[in-house]
């Protein structure tokens, strides 16, 4: 392998004048009272794509520094469907009376005690039921007519209750608590229909 070493060229004699003149000092011999014209600047070339794309760059770093950087929209995904149906996310406005008969319901549907416990209890639901339909009633948001049978399958719920509260064989009992969760379901579509 060998090794070959970088030849520089010789100086040019030009060259040494030239660094020669550098060294003396720049006095114009010649006394004259006119100032000499400046050399005239030569036309500037058009810019080309490099200097146009430079330019850019210097004149946003220039504008950007403090700026806010504003991000485009993200792009909407919802566009390539539409839903067909309308879905309802509030709740109705009995949902809080359909919610207690409903845990009365499957009170109903479990063992609870005796049967004078889980009377006890549904008349306690029935008028925590009817009080948030009166206060409904009283806001002007419910109609007068769905109250009304609202409270009467209520009232169809305590007398359910009474009668297993009187049953005394276990098929009597097991019949009316089934007619009893019945009428609670009945409650809560009506509830719900507000």
């Amino acid at each position: 392998m060998a090794i070959s070493f970088l030849r520089f060229p010789a100086p040019i004699p030009n060259q040494l004048h030239l660094s020669r003149r550098r060294r003396l000092p720049a006095t114009n011999p010649r006394c004259s009272t006119s100032s000499p014209a400046p050399p005239p600047n030569p036309e500037p070339l058009p810019p080309t794509p490099v200097v146009l794309e430079l330019r850019r760059k210097a004149a946003l770093l220039r504008e950007g520094r403090g700026a806010a950087v504003s991000q485009p929209e993200p792009p909407n995904y919802e566009i390539g469907w539409k839903r067909t149906k309308e879905i309802k996310n509030e709740k109705p406005k009995g949902w809080a009376i359909a919610d207690v008969v409903e845990k009365l319901e499957g009170l109903m549907g479990r063992q609870y005690g005796s049967a004078e416990l889980l009377a006890k209890v549904g008349s306690i639901v029935s008028e925590r039921a009817r009080e948030e339909a009166d206060v409904l009633l009283a806001g002007g948001e419910v109609d007068d007519r769905m109250v009304t049978e609202l409270h009467r399958v209520l009232k169809l719920i305590e007398m359910d209750l009474e009668m297993v509260k009187a049953a005394v064989r276990e098929e009597t009992l097991a019949e009316r608590i089934e007619q009893a969760r019945a009428r609670c379901r009945q409650a809560i579509r009506v509830a719900l229909s507000f």
